[in-house]
């Protein structure tokens, strides 16, 4: 820990960042010192206004609280450090142990046993590819949301509802790039009768809703208003919104089309998956957290580390089902994300007439994954590959 914090200073005393963690930091600060809301214009305008003194610009769009006020207890103990390069340096150190804790739970949680030169390409990329390390220097707490993802995976293949239960609720502290697979989850586990999982999920969101009540009482009208608000923006961060910024004339219409086709596929294999087991149960799962970036919900490329755990079941099935062919696949697989996605980030910064980074990012990993988790389907839910159902949680 102590050579993350030094090289973590090292890094923010040098490179500007932390865009996504600042407006936290500071409405935590807010709620906690002063008791002032953080969806409040005047916590919006102070985010702005601190935010040109540290360097940071952020947009009124960027600088508002979009999250549940609960969300705010990761912040409270950094909102009791007045110093935001220290608050970044600890914060980073939080990410990258939950990013290395989750690179971990991945490949327990697909049954996926790499020899130990594909063990090594695969640690380096996961630690070092562009959905890492972007969420990792704006300090996104996606990372967090994927960490109790993998947990929750976990849980369910272990048969520890209660734990799974608790942390499903936690992930929803960016609920939406994981309301869909909550609206899944609530309906599988009613098809497996494991009312537990929905029960400590509702007991969590109650507790945590109960202490953010305690700070702000009326928390939930004011978060729905502030949703209200962005849904109303409509800026691009949508399918929808990029086609419409491309394509102004019929894009929007396109990325409804689009979104309308997803959401129909994802209903169908929803439906296929009644009563299946934690196979099915992961596949399907994967393909939720895939699809819901593209469903027409706002998002953002820093939240595709969720997707984390998908990528590799695509890689651990590739390897198991095909051998020494799948194993070169994976390499391929992930020399071509991890130059490609890099390339796409930087080229706007070497000039060329392209949109801008963010629009373009929004595109490969979801493509990729959508692709391979079709590719891998069958597969995927064959006992021989993954002999899952032997735990307690079958």
């Amino acid at each position: 820990m102590g050579c993350l914090i030094w090289g973590n200073r090292y890094f923010s005393l040098r490179y500007p960042g932390g865009n996504q963690l600042f407006p936290y930091w500071v409405a935590a600060r807010a709620l906690l010192l002063d008791g002032r809301s953080p969806y409040s214009e005047a916590v919006n305008s102070d985010i702005q206004r601190l935010g040109d003194i540290n360097s940071i610009e952020l947009s009124k769009d960027e600088a508002q609280i979009k999250t549940p006020l609960y969300s705010m207890v990761l912040y409270f103990p950094l909102a009791l450090i007045d110093d935001f390069i220290l608050v970044r340096i600890v914060w980073m150190a939080v990410l990258e142990v939950a990013l290395f804790s989750l690179t971990f739970i991945n490949l327990r949680l697909t049954n996926w046993k790499p020899g130990i030169w594909l063990l090594t390409l695969y640690l380096f990329f996961a630690l070092l590819w562009y959905h890492a390390i972007v969420p990792l220097i704006t300090g996104d707490a996606a990372i967090l949301v994927g960490l109790f993802l993998a947990g929750f995976f976990l849980a369910i293949r272990e048969g520890w509802d209660e734990i799974a239960g608790v942390f499903l609720a936690l992930t929803s502290i960016k609920p939406e790039i994981v309301i869909l697979l909550i609206a899944f989850v609530v309906l599988w586990a009613l098809s497996r009768r494991r009312w537990r999982i929905i029960v400590w999920m509702v007991i969590t969101l109650g507790v945590l809703s109960v202490i953010a009540a305690v700070f702000l009482p009326d928390w939930p009208l004011q978060y729905l208003l502030v949703t209200i608000h962005n849904i109303k923006i409509f800026p691009p961060g949508t399918i929808s919104g990029i086609f419409e910024t491309r394509w102004p004339a019929a894009g929007a219409k396109i990325g409804w089309a689009f979104s309308v086709l997803l959401a129909g596929l994802l209903l169908l294999e929803w439906y296929a998956s009644r009563g299946k087991d934690f196979r099915w149960f992961l596949w399907t799962a994967s393909l939720t957290l895939v699809i819901n970036q593209w469903i027409g919900l706002q998002t953002d490329p820093g939240n595709f580390i969720i997707l984390s755990t998908a990528l590799v079941l695509v890689f651990s099935v590739s390897e198991q089902r095909w051998g020494k062919k799948g194993r070169a696949g994976v390499v391929i697989s992930i020399s071509s994300l991890f130059v490609g996605l890099w390339a796409l980030f930087l080229r706007p910064l070497m000039g060329g007439d392209q949109p801008p980074q963010s629009l373009i990012m929004l595109f490969p990993l979801p493509l990729f994954l959508l692709i391979g988790l079709y590719w891998v389907r069958w597969w995927a839910m064959k006992p021989a590959l993954m002999p899952l159902e032997e735990l307690r949680g079958g």
